[in-house]
């Protein structure tokens, strides 16, 4: 029904085009075809307003009629793409988008006055400015949005009245970034308790995720899978808040950049194993906690001097050293234990190097302490 109203409403627009085109070449028949004949009336009708309906409105009403169905594909077409973008958009982007559209096309008319009287192009200015202030506007006030909303906070007469929530000081955010969800650890650090307040998932990390998830490479594709499955977990088995942040910061390039600036935004603290995004956030003053780090601080304490068992499962870089692991994963290199490899011995600390990748200890057989 929708279709035919809007396919007669494009056939009365058309006929009325064409009326109005038969109307500007009027001149041009009295060359033709005489102005006496023009003059001759019908019906109280001149032969012009008789010619201006046949030709004009009758031909552009009939070329509307024909080519109404192509426009309105394309018009609902373009309905579901703008209804599309909308629905992707937060609804506080929307309402500054049309703040915006509105404060373009106010300036746009204050300024297209002043170009009415211009000759030829006077008449045309006002609709260019209103394209291009709008677009603009809606632009530069999306953008912009957390930078207006802090301007209208600061006015007093704004917030004099408006009751303050007592809860909103309170909530801590934390934010995680794609290598921290990927790397699982994280699950396990929430079920033990030690992450409070709401988990952040901004919407470029997701489709980062979504994105290694459909990789065409295996190991990428498992990856991005894994991650997926631990934001599951930690939102449904766990009972954390998790929540989906929709800015997206279109005007920033990189991911790492993305989430400094979002934590800046929601004064959140950004959780990650990535160093170089834990020493880029530092640098701007953004908290960060890295996992790795935590991970280090909850190793045992082994002092020189402790006697530890070990199996040795491999030799070392240097001539006759040999190399084991704790349960942790530490690194243990053992001075002399390369004939030891495969067998489970008695070793002394001699001393422990803690490094940016981690924790290493370095000790030696007992045997070969008792021998010295």
């Amino acid at each position: 029904m929708l279709d035919k109203v809007l396919r007669f409403i494009i056939t009365i627009l058309t006929a009325i085009a064409g009326l109005m085109l038969v109307k500007l070449i009027n001149p041009f028949l009295t060359s033709i075809i005489g102005a006496e004949f023009l003059q001759m009336g019908l019906f109280g009708l001149t032969m012009t307003a008789i010619l201006s309906f046949l030709i004009g409105g009758i031909l552009g009403g009939f070329v509307g009629f024909l080519v109404a169905p192509f426009l309105i594909k394309h018009l609902w077409q373009f309905t579901y793409w703008v209804e599309a973008r909308l629905n992707k958009m937060p609804v506080y982007d929307v309402l500054a988008g049309a703040l915006g559209l509105a404060i373009g096309l106010i300036i746009a008319n204050l300024l297209g006055t002043a170009f009415l009287p211009v000759p030829i192009v006077g008449s045309y200015v006002p609709g260019v400015l209103s394209i291009i202030l709008g677009y603009l506007g809606i632009n530069l006030t999306i953008r912009k949005k957390d930078e207006l909303a802090a301007l209208f906070e600061v006015i007093p007469w704004m917030g004099k009245d408006k009751p303050k929530d007592k809860t909103s000081d309170n909530v801590q955010y934390k934010i995680f970034d794609t290598s921290v969800i990927i790397d699982g650890r994280i699950a396990d650090i929430c079920n033990s308790g030690f992450i409070e307040g709401t988990l952040v998932i901004p919407v470029f990390v997701l489709e980062e995720l979504q994105h290694i998830a459909d990789s065409s490479d295996l190991l990428k594709r498992t990856r991005g899978r894994r991650g997926l499955d631990i934001l599951n977990r930690i939102q449904k088995e766990m009972g954390m808040y998790v929540k989906i942040d929709n800015r997206d910061f279109d005007d920033i390039a990189e991911v790492d950049s993305k989430l400094v600036k979002l934590a800046q935004v929601l004064n959140a603290k950004i959780i990650t194993n990535d160093y170089n995004l834990n020493k880029v956030a530092e640098l701007q003053g953004v908290p960060v906690l890295n996992i790795n780090e935590l991970s280090n601080a909850v190793k045992p304490v082994v002092l020189p001097g402790e006697d530890m068992i070990v199996h040795v499962v491999k030799d070392g870089k240097e001539f006759g050293q040999g190399v084991a692991y704790l349960d942790d994963g530490t690194m243990i290199v053992v001075d002399g234990g390369k004939k030891h490899i495969g067998e489970t011995i008695d070793v002394l600390v001699t001393s422990v190097l803690q490094t940016a990748a981690g924790r290493m200890i370095f000790a030696k057989p007992k045997a070969m302490e008792r021998g010295a």
